[in-house]
């Protein structure tokens, strides 16, 4: 059953509904000295110094985790600042340097036992499509497009990485790009100011009591 002796649900179970609940775009950046991704005996991309990412697109993925990722990355300082030497101070841009960029719905996976389960990866035809507007958004964020690097969507790849530091980095989109926050029931109304209450006055006459001396008519 799916419940325990005490009769609560088993925590493996619980995991896995959650998991089908919702999904985030994954990326695993490693920085790198030098990669490249071959296919066969052919070479499909190759950078010297930079960030090779893994890129693991969910099932209902939009644009909105595209450009999320993409600003992501292209700001993400894992790097020495050229001019200082300081570490971590540094992104890609201000470095020169480049990207590779490998499509893997395996980072979609979610385990049933030992067993892993992808269902939260988006399909291939349509994965295809948002891994190539994500490539497209990249070289439009970089000084040059030739600054990125890809692997063969869809074929079997073999990764080449040398790890620098190492430096391995996970990055998940936002679950508020899904479900943003629902607006309040009062929001976008004008409030209008509180009038101040204006203290009461009293308007008392004071009583004058003429006493007319008989000698004054």
């Amino acid at each position: 059953g799916i419940r325990d002796s005490g009769g609560s649900f088993k925590l493996s179970y619980y995991n896995e509904y959650k998991s089908y609940l919702s999904s985030q775009m994954k990326a695993i950046v490693q920085k790198v000295l030098k990669a490249s991704v071959t296919v066969g005996d052919r070479c499909t991309g190759s950078i010297e110094r930079g960030m090779c990412v893994l890129l693991g697109i969910a099932r209902d993925d939009t644009e909105k985790e595209l450009e999320w990722m993409a600003n992501k990355l292209v700001k993400l300082r894992i790097f020495d600042h050229p001019d200082t030497g300081k570490p971590w101070d540094a992104d890609m841009i201000q470095c020169g340097f480049s990207i590779l960029v490998v499509s893997q719905f395996t980072l979609q996976c979610v385990l049933k036992g030992n067993k892993p389960d992808f269902h939260n990866a988006m399909k291939s035809e349509e994965s295809q499509d948002m891994y190539d507007k994500f490539v497209d958004i990249l070289k439009k964020k970089l000084p040059s497009p030739d600054l990125v690097q890809e692997g063969e969507f869809g074929a079997m790849m073999q990764v080449h990485i040398q790890n620098d530091g190492p430096v391995t980095i996970p990055i998940d989109s936002p679950e508020s790009l899904k479900n943003p926050p629902k607006p309040h029931k009062d929001q976008g109304k004008v409030k209008s100011k509180p009038q101040k209450s204006k203290p009461k006055t009293e308007n008392k006459v004071d009583e004058v009591t003429t006493k007319l001396d008989s000698t004054d008519l």
